[in-house]
């Protein structure tokens, strides 16, 4: 080797380029999907729809937001990456369009909860997994760690401009802000996209030769329902969807749909509640992309047990911070904005070493299901116990104990996940 190769800058790799364009593909639908808590009380207030009422069109959304993932993994596999984004911005974009013209429940309930739930979940979290598994061999908890953080770097760029703009000039405004902004996105996913490294004539990061990809092989409707039978047999899938269903009651479907009326209740202007949700963006961003580097590094179910702990404590402090003043919610909000989302790195990593490279797309896509399935339930319940009792200090106390068993049930796993090998060495 001469002098002048061996000075010759290192290329950066062009997985890194997927990745970051991948961030932004999720931070948009992301800062997408957490609109509805800012539209909450303006649509309160011009249509005269109650609470329950809203929350309950929310709660379709972030189901339907969960079970298209594992299909959408089967689909991201069978039609490629930038093609599926590109077609699922477009529909996005098209519903948030036609969203200013709605006069009726029903139709936001079509709109928001049907067509955006689905376009919006086929750019979730199977998104990150998938592209990991494409594009990374070493490195890949870091990389599924800064995918997820990127759902509250969304919160943390959209929420306190959407909030603003809505307070100034009107929902609408805010809605057509949203629609530019995914224009741009799918452009840039339209030029740079790649599905493989092959594509590109290059390994995966960590591997020193090119491999072309496997066909994907079957159905894009049976082949989810074929993983999801299969991992019914292990305890591993249910002690994790049990605990990914407690994940997401406690996250965005109570806290992301609810913390903004919740803070209203209190005189806390819609704004300000914009703002601590940002600030939890901001620290999550930091917990997630750290929970990453730590699960490639440490065991991923004590990971859990200690997120969902500290989770739960944070929770039913909230309503003392609530009513105690800007300090106590700051407080909540580092606190609790750290752990956010950074349950997901610790679970796709046990999942993939459960079921393999091959399934771990889809059947994490299940896992997520049962996450957005205890979102959805949080986000109606929530709702309607919050209309019945007028406050929702039962919620987010209920969410705080619930989150402890889920910290229980992360043990449990450790002990299975231990039988396993064992029998595995016998």
């Amino acid at each position: 080797m001469n002098a002048s190769s061996a000075k010759a800058p290192r290329k950066i790799h062009y997985g890194w380029v997927v990745v970051l364009l991948a961030f932004v593909t999720l931070l948009v639908s992301a800062g997408i999907r957490s609109m509805p808590s800012i539209l909450m009380l303006p649509f309160e207030k011009e249509f005269g729809w109650s609470r329950g009422g809203i929350s309950g069109v929310i709660s379709v959304g972030i189901f339907l937001y969960g079970l298209v993932g594992p299909f959408s993994a089967a689909v991201l596999e069978r039609f490629g990456i930038r093609r599926v984004i590109v077609v699922s911005l477009a529909v996005l974009a098209a519903s948030l369009a036609v969203t200013p013209l709605m006069t009726a429940l029903w139709q936001f309930e079509l709109l928001w909860g049907l067509v955006s739930g689905l376009a919006t979940g086929m750019m979730a979290n199977v998104l990150g997994v998938t592209v990991t598994n494409h594009w990374f061999v070493k490195r890949k908890g870091l990389v599924v760690g800064l995918l997820t953080a990127s759902a509250a770097t969304g919160q943390l760029l959209f929420l306190p401009l959407l909030a603003q703009i809505t307070a100034q000039i009107g929902w609408r405004y805010a809605v057509f802000t949203a629609v530019a902004v995914i224009f741009v996105v799918m452009i840039l996913v339209a030029i740079g996209m790649r599905n493989h490294p092959s594509d590109v004539g290059l390994p995966a990061y960590g591997e020193e030769r090119v491999t072309k990809p496997e066909p994907f092989r079957g159905s894009i409707f049976l082949a989810p329902l074929q993983a999801l039978r299969s991992s019914l047999r292990s305890a591993t899938f249910w002690l994790l969807a049990g605990t990914f269903f407690f994940c997401g009651f406690s996250t965005n479907g109570l806290i992301g749909t609810h913390l903004i009326p919740a803070c209203g209740d209190h005189g806390i202007a819609e704004v300000t509640a914009a703002g601590l949700l940002a600030l939890m963006g901001m620290f999550d961003l930091i917990g997630t992309t750290l929970s990453g580097w730590l699960s490639d590094r440490f065991d991923s179910r004590w990971l859990l047990f200690w997120y969902y702990g500290f989770r739960g404590l944070s929770l039913i402090f909230l309503p003392y911070a609530l009513s105690a003043g800007p300090t106590a919610l700051l407080v909540f909000s580092v606190f609790y904005g750290l752990d956010w989302i950074a349950t997901v790195p610790p679970t796709v990593k046990l999942a993939s070493q459960e079921f393999g490279k091959a399934k771990s797309g889809m059947i994490f896509g299940w896992i997520v299901v049962a996450h957005q399935v205890g979102a959805s339930v949080a986000a109606y319940g929530a709702g309607a116990v919050r209309q019945w009792l007028g406050a929702y200090t039962v919620p987010f106390v209920v969410a705080g104990f619930v989150c402890f068993f889920a910290a229980l049930m992360a043990i449990r796993v450790a002990k299975i996940g231990a039988a396993a090998r064992q029998q595995l060495q016998a």
